[in-house]
């Protein structure tokens, strides 16, 4: 057999990790091992704004760069910046870095978006919304959103050791912008984690809580720890997943004696029961997997719990190439055991149309991915389906590819539909971005988007007022 016939789409190669020389920055250079390495020296020194970015910076990057940020900050940024040293030395991690590569690079492309980074024909698709999964309106207890039949999502606080750009729930987490003010839980932080306790203990048909927020790492541990251990005491509770972007973001957090410790807890009395406890990360780059953030996933497997896992978003300058997903998997997998999951789609969230991708690119990247890794670490690519949920992008049930309209059923009722209504038969919409569709679909959202879109959301509201409806008929 010749060498051509041997060369495959993607080469592998097993890669080292390697922890990025962080006194490469100027403001840095100082900076010891120990102090790298400690959780309160990161969180002491996160990236909260231009003056700060630029002393660690310097002159590396030139001022349009800094003049770019601070006009995204104030006419687009639906998240506020705080980028923890460990996150911010992973962008060009293999040299100094200068203008042309920090723009290039795919980490800062998320985490620290700028203007001109930023769509101007369609910066927004017109159905984009604040809270696009409408995870507020299924909440049973003030965070807690029961969307699925067996599986809840709780969101325990509002905050993260670092803001993503491209943030799901832009709508509620972190500091308000100029574009965005944000939405604030009412109740007391032990008031809101009671109410959702006290939910689940009525309610045997949940078996999977996602513990979440924001990021559980900004938790003050001993709370977090009750709060888990409160969840392991109901009967009907066989699944923990704690979600925390931080386990690459500020993986010293994890590596912390009482972290370490209070999981090693936690796992033991979820195995004495017979319950499954699981941390789940999100990592959307191989060079964000450094030898700190495979420490931080070993020391919490030593520890007892029974997976790590990755959910990335797919992004364009970011991931949206078959080589890249690979190469993170791999780093993943092979350098720091955490097991590759899923890849959402990103949702529709207001300007956040540069990063999206459209359901047939997914659907490429997708098959593109498949034949390398092993089947139980191959990821899923998923679509978050506005009012369904999680859909593989295979599932799909009909595509008008043209004006880059998906259309998706579901088999089962979410928190706020009810038995009579016709969740089950009709179906739901997602949106390709605009700027990616032939221009036919692009004149035709010009022209008729506006009409469909009101069409569209009085078919969802008149499903709502059927629920509301049931609901009422139900207590009564």
């Amino acid at each position: 057999m010749s060498q051509q016939a041997q060369e495959q789409p993607y080469d592998y190669r097993a890669r080292p990790l390697r922890e990025p020389d962080w006194t490469r920055l100027p403001g840095w250079r100082d900076v010891s091992p120990a102090e790298w390495e400690s959780a309160q020296w990161q969180r002491a020194h996160c990236v909260k704004n231009v003056k700060q970015l630029r002393s660690v910076l310097g002159d590396l990057v030139a001022e349009e760069f800094y003049a770019d940020l601070e006009r995204d900050q104030a006419e687009r940024a639906t998240m506020s910046m705080l980028l923890p040293p460990q996150m911010l030395n992973t962008m060009v991690p293999d040299e100094v870095p200068g203008t042309e590569a920090f723009y290039a690079d795919p980490v800062r492309r998320y985490m620290l978006p700028v203007f001109s980074d930023r769509r101007t024909d369609w910066p927004s698709h017109p159905r984009a919304s604040r809270d696009s999964l409408h995870e507020q309106e299924m909440w049973v207890a003030e965070g807690l959103t029961h969307r699925y039949p067996t599986k809840v999502l709780a969101e325990l606080l509002p905050t993260c050791p670092q803001y993503c750009g491209h943030c799901t729930r832009m709508d509620l987490v972190g500091n308000s912008t100029p574009q965005v003010d944000k939405l604030r839980f009412s109740l007391r932080p032990q008031g809101r984690l009671d109410a959702m306790l006290d939910y689940l203990r009525t309610h045997p048909g949940v078996r999977d809580v996602v513990v979440s927020g924001g990021d559980v790492a900004n938790l003050p541990w001993p709370r977090l720890e009750a709060f888990v251990a409160a969840l392991l005491e109901i009967e009907n509770i066989r699944d923990i997943r704690l979600a925390s972007k931080a386990l690459m973001g500020l993986p010293q957090h994890w590596l912390q004696d009482e972290v370490r410790a209070g999981m090693e807890r936690l796992a033991t009395t979820a195995r004495s029961r017979g319950a499954m406890l699981a941390i789940h990360t999100h990592v959307n780059a191989a060079q964000s997997v450094t030898p700190l953030v495979a420490r931080a996933a070993r020391e919490m497997l030593a520890a007892g719990v029974r997976d790590v896992r990755n959910q990335g978003v797919l992004m364009r300058g970011v991931n949206d190439a078959p080589d890249r997903l690979l190469d993170l998997c791999f780093a993943l997998l092979d350098g720091a055991t955490i097991m590759p999951y899923y890849f959402y789609m990103c949702d529709m969230i207001p300007f956040s149309e540069h990063w999206r991708v459209s359901v047939r690119e997914a659907q490429r990247l997708q098959h593109a991915i498949l034949g390398y890794l092993p089947g139980f670490a191959t990821p899923r690519i998923v679509c978050d389906v506005p009012y369904v949920g999680k859909r593989w992008v295979h599932q799909v049930a009909d595509y008008d590819e043209v004006r880059g309209i998906s259309y998706w059923k579901k088999n089962y009722r979410t928190g706020i539909e009810r038995a009579g209504d016709d969740a089950l038969d009709r179906t739901y919409e997602y949106y390709d971005p605009i700027d990616v569709l032939p221009e036919q679909g692009q004149a035709w959202w010009r022209a008729q988007g506006d009409d469909h879109l009101r069409l569209a959301a009085q078919r969802a509201e008149d499903s709502r007022d059927e629920a509301r409806r049931q609901v009422l008929l139900d207590t009564h």
